[in-house]
């Protein structure tokens, strides 16, 4: 089973209520491809979602959502690395997204030691690593964290000299019990 993600955005804005009801609707058929939806962060302007799910091949993934109705342009397969000591009460606390793209490949180890050497600045604007989803052609690059705002993220992104496309705030929505659904992706 690998991690695949899937990227989307929206003209008109979606809520974490719906988006519920549409993954929990579609787990029958994504269940018939062997693929299990293990969660949503969906934009706070609702414009911006990402979803992980667990599966065997990104095909599965893909005929899956297809056949839920699902629109699936970007979608890439991909490798998860929480930061370390990482426990599931700061997990639950991550609040920003920020995407990186690059034009070559990247390797894991000199991003985290570019962040490494930028954790003052993400200290000094309240800003915690939590998770990463790296893309297997190491091109893409999704980083969740816990911070005041997606601002306070993006001035320490910037002063830590860390590539980034964009850095938005999000909610998580999570299979389960709306009570039960506060651990982000």
């Amino acid at each position: 089973m690998m991690d695949i993600v899937l990227e989307r955005c929206f003209s008109r804005p979606l809520t974490a209520e719906f988006v519920r009801s549409v993954s929990l609707e579609a787990e029958g058929c994504l269940a018939l491809h062997g693929v299990a939806w293990q969660g949503s962060l969906l934009a706070r302007d609702g414009r911006r979602m990402v979803c992980r799910f667990r599966a065997p091949d990104v095909e599965s993934a893909r005929n899956a959502l297809r056949q839920a109705g699902a629109e699936v342009t970007t979608l890439w397969p991909g490798t998860l690395h929480d930061a370390p000591g990482l426990d599931a009460g700061a997990l639950a606390e991550a609040n920003v997204l920020v995407e990186r793209a690059f034009a070559a490949p990247v390797s894991l180890a000199a991003i985290q030691a570019r962040e490494e050497a930028g954790a003052a600045c993400l200290q000094n604007h309240r800003v915690r690593f939590v998770r990463t989803l790296l893309s297997q052609d190491a091109r893409r690059m999704l980083c969740l964290y816990r911070a005041p705002d997606a601002e306070s993220v993006r001035i320490a992104q910037h002063q830590a000299g860390m590539p980034l496309e964009r850095v938005w705030a999000f909610r998580a929505i999570l299979p389960g019990p709306p009570a039960d659904s506060t651990l982000a992706l």
